[in-house]
């Protein structure tokens, strides 16, 4: 099926559907939620915590996180660990937090036991080289946003971002995954004002959350590399040899 990129190594789709209509043909995905799943994934792994992504924060959120025995994220507008990656950077280690997102969440969960990795601006790189081990068929999915109706909006801090783990996988690129690295290679030096720029960037700065966009624009800073066992999303520890 044309849709699927078969004919190429690397791909790109985007969303949910674009998962369903790829994930039969891959040896490993990697989720791009840059504002702000991935990035708050990131740093959550970064402190030495685990993260289960979950879809809404709902009661069926409240019920999952009791069984877990695990801390339920905050909204983002209330005090404490929420989906805000900025107020992430002090949960201590070894905490296991739920994290609802019903975008990079959602996509997260869907995966059907492919091997499962989470990337950002931040650790893109070393995601990439170890989905890279996983086998030579590797689908990045951006996550995008939603539009009121919950169609996806397509949006440019996620196509960056998969952009720059694309950039980093061997193999043949689907002309999707080529506009996604000339994207990333185009706004490469100027990160953070690209990211500011635009919809949801400047969403963010307006609510309160500007230091969200800054850390979300850090290139090539962080090693984790969060990859879902089960439910749960855990440092690869085959990054570290």
């Amino acid at each position: 099926m044309y849709f699927d990129q078969s004919s190429f190594h690397v791909r790109c789709e985007w969303g949910l559907h674009g998962l369903r209509a790829i994930r039969a043909s891959i040896d490993a995905v990697i989720v791009v939620d840059v504002l702000s799943f991935s990035t708050a994934v990131d740093v959550i792994i970064s402190g030495g915590a685990s993260v289960f992504p979950y879809r809404w924060r709902d009661d069926s959120a409240q019920r999952f996180t009791h069984e877990k025995g695990a801390l339920l994220a905050s909204r983002r507008t209330e005090v404490g660990f929420s989906l805000s990656p900025n107020s992430l950077l002090t949960l201590p280690a070894g905490v296991e937090l739920v994290l609802p997102s019903p975008n990079g969440g959602t996509l997260s969960l869907e995966t059907d036991g492919i091997p499962t990795f989470a990337a950002c601006l931040r650790n893109a790189r070393h995601v990439a080289r170890c989905a890279a081990t996983r086998g030579r068929r590797i689908a990045v999915i951006p996550a995008g946003e939603r539009w009121q109706d919950e169609t996806i909006r397509p949006c440019v801090e996620d196509l960056i971002g998969a952009g720059a783990v694309l950039s980093e996988l061997p193999g043949t690129k689907s002309p999707e995954a080529e506009v996604a690295i000339a994207a990333f290679m185009a706004a490469r030096m100027n990160l953070e004002a690209v990211l500011r720029s635009y919809s949801s960037g400047r969403e963010l700065i307006e609510a309160g959350f500007g230091a969200d966009v800054g850390l979300a624009a850090q290139y090539d800073v962080s090693s984790a590399v969060p990859l879902l066992h089960g439910d749960r999303f855990l440092h690869d520890r085959t990054a570290d040899h």
